[in-house]
């Protein structure tokens, strides 16, 4: 890679429910696919802080971070997806963007072989961040 060659950062949440379901959001934009809360880094942002703001933005509510799972590249963008295990507070209310118009919780087997991966290797973390290419 070059120095003036460009590619995407991404951080995303995976956050459960009480029967283990995976929150996912729905897109007003692009194919208007569900996928997990979060999206691309801002201009001198770390993937925590895009992760923070990018969750107060799509729900509308603060979430808290408890570790980063794993780091995924998906050629289709030329990106870099992290991938943290988050939570919603006791208090939060979703309140969607205009980004998005649903959200729902869908079990992990329901969802396209990509997204159980990382949510897969997200909630079996044991202290290794995982990596893998798509």
């Amino acid at each position: 890679m070059a120095f003036n060659d460009l590619f995407r950062l991404s951080s995303h949440a995976v956050i459960t429910n009480a029967v283990g379901e995976v929150l996912l959001l729905k897109a007003n934009y692009g194919d208007k696919h569900w996928g997990l809360p979060g999206g691309g880094l801002d201009p001198n942002e770390t993937i925590h802080q895009a992760l923070l703001r990018e969750c107060q933005e799509e729900l509308g509510c603060e979430v808290k971070v408890n570790y980063l799972s794993g780091v995924y590249f998906h050629s289709a963008y030329q990106s870099q997806a992290f991938i943290f295990r988050c939570e919603l507070t006791k208090e939060a209310v979703i309140n969607l963007s205009d980004e998005h118009s649903d959200y729902a919780f869908f079990a992990v087997a329901d969802l396209s072989a990509v997204q159980q991966q990382r949510i897969n290797d997200c909630l079996a973390f044991n202290g290794q961040v995982f990596s893998a290419a798509f």
